[in-house]
């Protein structure tokens, strides 16, 4: 069985990215739980905490900041993916808390390092 502190939780509404990210991601040793919408995630309850959270920005429904934003303290990091990158997607960002923002298509090193520096960030005082 898998250390449950390595979740990664995917949230991303396009189907081949969301396929693509849980590919990279399980070879890269994380567990992974994909979901298609923030209605979507929260349905489903599971309890354990997120080693870190791959967040779409323009999500249907309730946004990616948005679901950050409304997320019980302490959150989990955090990576904000996106395909419209502009002012208002880096405030939004910003607002939610999020330090990191990828724009789509971006390489899988680029969103691995993403994750290692929310996850650093995250747990320093």
């Amino acid at each position: 069985m898998k250390d449950t502190e390595q979740l990664i939780i995917v949230i991303e509404d396009d189907a081949g990215m969301r396929r693509a990210l849980q590919r990279l991601l399980r070879v890269s040793g994380f567990e992974i739980l994909a979901f298609e919408s923030t209605e979507a995630f929260t349905s489903v309850n599971d309890p354990r905490v997120p080693y870190c959270l791959v967040l779409d920005v323009q999500l249907p429904g309730v946004s990616g900041p948005r679901l950050y934003e409304q997320l019980v303290r302490p959150r989990p990091p955090v990576v904000f993916i996106t395909s419209h990158d502009g002012p208002a997607t880096r405030n939004a960002v910003t607002r939610a808390g999020g330090d990191e923002l990828l724009s789509k298509p971006f390489v899988a090193a680029d969103l691995l390092d993403a994750i290692s520096r929310a996850v650093l960030r995250s747990s320093q005082p």
